[in-house]
């Protein structure tokens, strides 16, 4: 089960800097599948968030060992929701001024 959740919430990543990286393409910004890119993000912190509940202090591994609380393990949501504020933060404020300017 966590080799399956851990492959899932590397493929669900994967798929968010896909999203990310193909949201600004020659046909302009791409609301929706940036929209996409963050859902994804979303879910891989969900999946860390239920990996850690499930096997933090089994000594399965000693990374998610540090996660042995909830409270430590919904410090995974709020880093994958925190890096999210913070990217949207980055291309609303740099990136797509300077992305519009171009395509302009």
């Amino acid at each position: 089960m966590l080799t399956t959740l851990a492959v899932l919430a590397a493929l669900f990543f994967v798929a968010h800097v896909y999203l990310l990286f193909t949201s600004f393409g020659k046909s302009g910004f791409q609301k929706q599948k940036y929209l996409w890119s963050h859902i994804t993000l979303w879910i891989t912190g969900g999946l860390a968030f239920l990996i850690a509940l499930l096997f933090a202090g089994k000594s399965v591994s000693s990374v998610i060992d540090v996660f042995d609380t909830p409270a430590k393990a919904a410090l995974l949501l709020l880093l994958a929701f925190g890096l999210s504020a913070i990217a949207h933060t980055i291309v609303k404020t740099l990136v797509l001024p300077r992305y519009t300017k171009a395509a302009a």
